[in-house]
């Protein structure tokens, strides 16, 4: 354990479980498509080093 005073009330979650609860969750909801940022806020080295990835063929 991490801290030795800590004391919570819930049990500690197993990746399978969290695995499982996913798995359910995401076959109810469904394919979700999140929107990519628009990159209208983007400072001037953040654009050069896209750029330069791009010219190495990189897809951002």
């Amino acid at each position: 354990m991490a801290f030795k005073t800590l004391q919570t009330k819930t049990e500690a979650t197993t990746l399978e479980a969290m695995s499982t609860r996913l798995a359910a969750r995401r076959a109810e909801i469904g394919d979700v498509e999140v929107p990519r940022n628009s990159g209208k806020r983007r400072t001037a080295s953040k654009r050069a080093l896209l750029a330069e990835i791009e010219k190495l063929g990189g897809d951002w």
